[in-house]
C-alpha cells in the first residue's frame, strides 16, 4: 500500500524527516518554491530596475537557482537577469557542465556569458593544481571564481550576484568557520552583507536541502550533475559534509538548526565585529581589506 501525501490524497514521493511530512509531487514542488520565495522576500528583496547576475555552473543547484529566479522575476520588464559561467580550465570536467548551462540559459531566454580563468589570469586551474603550493586547490579555485564573478557583475552594473548555495553548503560553511575559529569570515556570511566594491551576493536556496534541490531539478527537467570535480578530495569541506550528513541521519533537522542558530547570532556578530571599509587592490583594483586582494596574493603578484 502506497503512502499518501499529508496534504492531499495523492501518493507521496518524499518523506521529509526533519518536518515529519510526506509530500506528493505537487506539494513537494510548492514547498521548495515557497522556501526560495520566502528567502528572497525576507533577506534579498528585489527592487525596481535591478540587474541580477546569476552564477551558473550547469549543475543542479545553479540550474534550479536560474530557473527559479526566471520563474519569479522573468515577467518583470524592469529586471534583467544575466547568467555567468566560469570556465576554470579543468580538463574532462567543466566542458559538460558549461554545455548544460548554455542549454538552460537558451531554454529560458536568459543572456549567458562564459568567463575564463585562462583569459583573466593567464593560467588554468589544471596549471595551478600542478604548482608546488601550501593551500589546497579548492582554496585557489574559490577565491579566483569569486573575483572573476564580482568583476564581471560590476561591469554589468549588477545590483545582486546570485549564488546557488543550498542548506547543506551553508551548514558546512558555518561549521568549517567554527572549526577554523574564523569569526571574521562568519560575519561576512550574515545576509545581506553589503560592502562597497563588492556586488551583493544572494543565496535564495539557502533553506533548501541538497537532496531536495536534486529532486526538484529532476522533476523540472533541469540539469543534474556531471560528477565531482577531480580536485574536490583535497578540501576539508568533504570531511565536514560527511560529519553533518551523519548527524542529520541520526538527528533530523541538524542542518536547519545550525543555520537558524547562526542567523540568530548574526546581528550580534555584526555589531561586535563591524567589517572595516574596503580599499582597492593596487594590482587589479578589486575591493579588498588590505593592499593586495586574495586573488593577487595567491597568484604571486607583487
Amino acid at each position: 500500500m502506497s503512502i499518501k501525501c499529508d496534504k492531499c490524497k495523492h501518493d507521496s514521493i518524499i518523506f521529509q524527516r526533519y518536518s515529519g511530512m510526506h509530500l506528493c509531487k505537487k506539494h513537494f514542488v510548492e514547498d521548495v518554491e515557497r522556501k526560495i520565495k520566502l528567502t528572497i522576500r525576507k533577506h534579498y528583496p528585489v527592487k525596481k530596475n535591478e540587474t541580477i547576475a546569476v552564477a551558473i555552473s550547469g549543475g543542479k543547484d545553479s540550474s534550479v537557482l536560474l530557473y527559479m529566479l526566471h520563474k519569479v522575476l522573468g515577467e518583470r520588464p524592469d529586471i534583467r537577469l544575466v547568467a555567468l559561467s566560469v570556465d576554470e580550465g579543468i580538463e574532462g570536467y567543466r566542458h559538460k557542465t558549461l554545455e548544460q548551462a548554455r542549454g538552460l540559459a537558451d531554454r529560458l531566454g536568459v543572456e549567458h556569458i562564459i568567463l575564463s580563468f585562462k583569459e583573466e589570469y593567464d593560467r588554468t586551474m589544471d596549471e595551478i593544481a600542478a604548482w608546488d603550493r601550501e593551500k589546497g586547490t579548492c582554496s585557489y579555485c574559490g577565491v579566483l571564481r569569486k573575483s572573476i564573478l564580482n568583476r564581471k557583475a560590476l561591469e554589468l552594473g549588477a545590483t545582486k550576484l546570485a549564488i546557488g548555495h543550498n542548506l547543506d553548503d551553508e551548514a558546512q560553511t558555518i561549521m568549517l568557520n567554527h572549526l577554523k575559529g574564523d569569526v571574521a569570515r562568519m560575519v561576512r556570511l550574515v545576509p545581506p552583507c553589503e560592502l562597497e566594491g563588492l556586488v551583493l551576493r544572494i543565496k535564495p536556496l539557502r533553506f533548501v536541502p541538497e537532496k531536495e534541490i536534486a529532486m526538484y531539478a529532476y522533476l523540472s527537467g533541469l540539469p543534474l550533475s556531471a560528477g565531482a570535480c577531480p580536485y574536490s578530495h583535497e578540501a576539508m569541506r568533504g570531511e565536514v559534509r560527511e560529519m553533518l550528513d551523519d548527524f542529520e541521519d541520526k538527528h533530523p533537522g541538524t542542518k536547519y538548526a545550525l543555520l537558524s542558530g547562526f542567523d540568530k547570532i548574526a546581528d550580534v556578530l555584526s555589531r561586535e565585529m563591524p567589517i572595516a571599509k574596503l580599499a582597492n587592490c593596487r594590482i587589479c583594483g578589486q575591493a579588498c581589506s588590505g593592499e593586495l586582494c586574495q586573488a593577487c596574493k595567491l597568484l604571486g603578484k607583487q
